[in-house]
């Protein structure tokens, strides 16, 4: 009798599944945002934010199963973006344009460490006080570091160049280079891919446009994710242009769901 062979665990193991599940959180959060885009695009609205969709999904009917799942998945995404970034495991390399893209991804474990914590207040907040923490703590603290002059250009700059790059990699294709899918399942990933990431990628713009405005007015308007979709809506032919970005914003959540199943997580590399 031949004995089985049994192979040391590492800690790649259990960081792969959580990784696809943080690709999975995401999409979940740009599908619920693209369905509030969409209905807002024909009742006037501007569709709220990724909290208002974190929102929903912790205050829904599953909420008590979704949400520690929704936890778990975005501190995995979370640190799947730090690890890319600090260890270069997609080979960007350190020239300007391959750190730029590290930053982005630096940038994005940002936003997606406050929608982290966002999610925890609101959890922990119903957990004890059965709907109570809000979380408007955290949204003030972070809206004043936000909101000053030299912060807002800086962030103006990031979004800018994260929001070029979105587009960028929708019109070459390099989302490709780290999809592992057969060429069939490819052709339906290139429709979700490109759509969603020009739709991402033109509403970071927006925001940037947004934060260089208010950091060079230093006014009280915001400049986030809402305030960008606003804005939208106030452009001529602005309910269209909402709808449009409404369906960008599934498609990104498609993408998303599928970068969830074929993406390569080559955390070995790090």
């Amino acid at each position: 009798m031949t004995a089985a062979v049994t192979e040391e665990t590492t800690w790649h193991d259990w960081f792969k599944p959580l990784a696809r599940l943080g690709y999975g959180a995401r999409g979940l959060v740009y599908l619920v945002l693209a369905f509030f885009i969409v209905g807002a695009a024909f009742t006037t609205g501007t569709g709220g934010d990724s909290k208002d969709a974190v929102r929903f999904i912790t205050q829904s009917t599953v909420g008590a199963v979704l949400t520690p799942l929704l936890i778990v998945s975005l501190a995995g995404y979370c640190l799947w973006r730090v690890v890319q970034a600090v260890f270069d495991t997609d080979d960007h390399g350190a020239k300007p344009a391959g750190l730029a893209v590290r930053a982005g991804l630096l940038g994005a474990a940002a936003t997606y460490g406050f929608l982290l914590v966002y999610t925890v207040s609101l959890w922990w907040g119903s957990t004890i006080s059965s709907g109570g923490g809000s979380g408007n703590e955290i949204t003030s603290a972070a809206a004043a570091f936000i909101g000053a002059g030299p912060v807002s250009l800086i962030l103006s700059t990031v979004f800018a160049v994260v929001g070029g790059a979105h587009i960028w990699k929708a019109a070459r294709r390099k989302y490709r280079d780290h999809i592992q899918a057969s060429e069939p399942v490819m052709r339906w990933i290139d429709v979700a891919a490109i759509g969603g990431l020009t739709a991402r990628g033109l509403t970071f713009l927006v925001i940037a446009f947004l934060l260089f405005r208010h950091g060079i007015a230093s006014g009280t308007e915001k400049a986030s994710l809402e305030a960008a979709l606003k804005f939208i809506a106030g452009l001529p032919l602005g309910s269209w242009l909402l709808g449009a970005t409404g369906v960008g914003f599934f498609l990104f959540s498609i993408y998303s769901f599928a970068e969830a199943i074929w993406r390569r997580i080559n955390v070995e590399d790090a």
